[in-house]
């Protein structure tokens, strides 16, 4: 598995999701400061000076984790579609505010890995095919994000499984698993099928320091998996939304695309307050605050790392 210097920063092998109108400085500087990436999407920010005031916010707060203790990465989402026209002043922004992490979103990261790389700044791709994975590893990113079957907001269709072990076959770099995973079991499970690291977006909406509105969080909770539809109306891409938020969608305010075709950071951009969500709001039960969420995380974790050893013992007693 190809970590980097930085994960050992990590209290559990985990990133906070970038998530719209959710991941802000709170939720980003207090997952950061508990030993998660904290993650959010540059449009988050109304504006690159915005941006650039984010990043200064969450690193003063980074920097007071507290003694002998480094605090872990801040990761921003920049989506690379060519309708993004705050690329370039957000890449800016990016690279004088001391990111290490950028995460690619909508698009070929080509034209931004050589700066960013050159600033030493970890580069990952979201992707969610084998194809898109190939694109990305050839434009020279060091990790791929897997978006598969079940992952909150934009979505894939892969399963977890199949697409983790296809794409350990195919990269030798980063490996990233997003979709479904809600607890340290999941985690666990994630490094098992050989990801370096799990992608927790769900689990995080629900969290005192989320941007998300009251109402939203607690449909989280209230939701099962049953409660998630995937829908195009959104952005034009496949896209994992509660469905109480979906039923009061007007049906015309989407298109029928299933494809970058029919996106454009407008129209993204256009549609704000959606109630995004993957398939582990079955494994959201509470809203908590982000340090008590990670520490969670990591006892689950740990429980989980025992029950396996266990069974594995058993196992070699029986044999």
């Amino acid at each position: 598995m190809a970590l980097t210097e930085w994960t050992d920063r990590l209290r559990i092998p985990a990133i906070a999701a970038p998530m719209t109108d959710v991941s802000g400085p709170d939720l980003v500087a207090e997952a950061c400061c508990a030993g998660v990436v904290g993650a959010f999407p540059s449009h988050n920010a109304a504006s690159s000076s915005e941006l650039e005031r984010w990043l200064a916010e969450i690193n003063e707060r980074r920097a007071h984790v507290g003694t002998g203790t480094q605090a872990a990465p801040v990761a921003v989402n920049l989506v690379v579609h060519p309708t993004n026209s705050r690329l370039d002043s957000d890449l800016r922004a990016v690279l004088s505010g001391g990111v290490e992490v950028v995460i690619t979103s909508v698009g070929s990261p080509r034209s931004i890995v050589g700066p960013l790389h050159d600033a030493g700044v970890t580069v990952l791709a979201d992707v969610a095919s084998i194809h898109h994975a190939r694109r990305a590893i050839d434009a020279g990113v060091d990790g791929v994000v897997l978006l598969t079957a079940g992952a909150g907001g934009q979505t894939g269709w892969a399963n977890a499984f199949a697409f983790t072990r296809a794409a350990r076959d195919e990269f030798d770099g980063m490996v990233v698993l997003a979709g479904g995973v809600s607890d340290g079991a999941g985690i666990l499970a994630a490094r098992v099928l050989g990801a370096d690291l799990a992608y927790l977006g769900t689990r995080f909406i629900a969290t005192t320091e989320s941007l998300a509105p009251a109402a939203y969080r607690a449909g989280v909770v209230a939701a099962s998996l049953d409660d998630v539809a995937t829908t195009t109306q959104v952005t034009g891409l496949a896209a994992n939304v509660l469905s109480e938020w979906l039923r009061g969608v007007d049906p015309a305010m989407g298109g029928g695309h299933d494809s970058e075709a029919g996106f454009s950071v407008d129209r993204l951009l256009s549609q704000r307050g959606v109630w995004a969500a993957g398939h582990s709001v079955s494994g959201t039960d509470r809203v908590l605050p982000v340090a008590e969420l990670v520490a969670l995380l990591d006892r689950e974790l740990r429980e989980a790392r025992s029950r396996l050893l266990a069974a594995a013992f058993t196992q070699v007693e029986n044999d």
